[in-house]
């Protein structure tokens, strides 16, 4: 195939945008071939022609130097192999990037609205990557004229923002744990401070093992991840999340409390992505066959999903900014009926306290954990007291 390049460009339209979906009219027309088994009946189903259908078929086979659709007297339209991976192809760099684009489209819609009205509140939000945040983002423009400029980052990536002045609010998330949480205490207690930061309820949302459709390897928990081996000899794909994520935190806690651990693979070629619907993408795609993701990236793509844990998900921000008017619309946009209601269709998702201020310490009772000396000490430094083993953060 020759080199194409891929050209990007925006628009405006009324209303906002639901989710971070980047329009393509090939992939809508495959798409369409592929769900409906005719050229006549995708260009009904795209409300176009079959002339204008049939010619942009034959324009895009032009320029990708390679046939798109098959079909024969009597049998349906089917898309070529080249056009199946294609189509895979742009739907996983779709899904690896929906944590940029929605940043991207969050900046630029900030950008319009300080040019065309600028009574609006502006509040940025570094968190750790969620499905639910774009929809709390519209909810507050749209009831509280609060503008959030969103980045995703991995939760210790978002509390060092927070930490170094770059947002007023971060996000972050951890399962409600009673016992050992030693993943968890070490990772975040450095970077939440009680008296200094301030807890804001977010939601609830069930983590899991997502897996491909129908469960075929019939995984039942993460202890199956470390004995199963597939018919034709070769190991189970485990896909991971970045360090520094929560849900690696999840992970790596989950692991170490079954005691079991993955076999160590090439770090070279290991399969790692940055966000949910990432992970998704690579199982639905063939990539990997299970990975720990929010069962609504596994619902969206038509994935199995296996539960394992309820987490809750916080917001917080700096004690003396609680009173920051965009802190307070947010706090409102969180406790509208609204919010509780789009959540709701969201598979996993509950409301929990959201909007309310809570303790740190009753909030995260791990926090208490004890780090020994040596957790805080300067690099070089001794200490007679040994640190609990087994245990590591990403």
């Amino acid at each position: 195939m020759k080199h194409r390049g891929v050209h990007l460009q925006y628009s405006f339209h009324p209303g906002g945008q639901q989710g971070a979906e980047v329009h393509n009219p090939l992939f809508d027309l495959l798409l369409a071939v592929r769900e409906h088994g005719s050229i006549q009946h995708a260009a009904r189903h795209l409300g176009q022609s079959y002339r204008h259908v049939w010619g942009s078929l034959k324009q895009w086979q032009e320029v990708l130097g390679e046939p798109l659709v098959t079909w024969s007297q009597g049998q349906p339209a089917r898309l070529t192999p080249f056009a199946e991976r294609l189509l895979w192809a742009e739907q996983r760099a779709r899904a690896r990037l929906t944590p940029h684009i929605e940043a991207l489209r969050a900046e630029l819609e900030r950008v319009l609205a300080d040019a065309l009205d600028g009574t609006h509140q502006v509040l940025t939000l570094f968190a750790s990557h969620d499905m639910a945040l774009p929809l709390l983002r519209e909810r507050a423009l749209a009831s509280q004229r609060l503008h959030i400029e969103l980045k995703f980052a991995g939760s210790l990536d978002a509390l060092r923002a927070l930490a170094e002045g770059h947002c007023l609010v971060a996000g972050f998330h951890v399962p409600p744990l009673q016992g050992d949480a030693r993943v968890f205490a070490r990772g975040l207690k450095p970077l939440l401070k009680p008296g200094r930061h301030k807890l804001i309820g977010c939601m609830r949302r069930m983590q899991g093992l997502m897996v491909a459709h129908g469960n075929p390897l019939k995984l039942r928990d993460l202890t199956d991840l470390s004995r199963r081996s597939l018919a034709d000899g070769r190991a189970l794909r485990f896909i991971q999340r970045q360090s520094g994520s929560g849900t690696r935190l999840l992970t790596d806690h989950l692991f170490a409390k079954l005691g079991i651990r993955l076999p160590e693979g090439d770090a070279s070629t290991a399969l790692v992505e940055d966000s949910h619907v990432a992970v998704a993408a690579a199982i639905a795609s063939g990539l990997a066959d299970a990975g720990v993701g929010i069962e609504a990236a596994a619902r969206a793509f038509g994935l199995g999903f296996v539960p394992l844990i309820e987490e809750d998900y916080f917001l917080v921000c700096l004690a003396d900014t609680l009173e920051h008017p965009a802190v307070q619309q947010l706090r409102q946009a969180l406790a509208a009926p609204g919010f509780a209601l789009a959540l709701h269709e969201l598979p996993g998702y509950t409301a929990v306290r959201s909007g309310e201020i809570l303790s740190l310490t009753r909030a995260l009772p791990w926090w208490n954990f004890r780090q020994a000396k040596t957790d805080a000490m300067p690099r070089g430094a001794s200490s007679r007291r040994k640190t609990p083993e087994g245990h590591r953060h990403g």
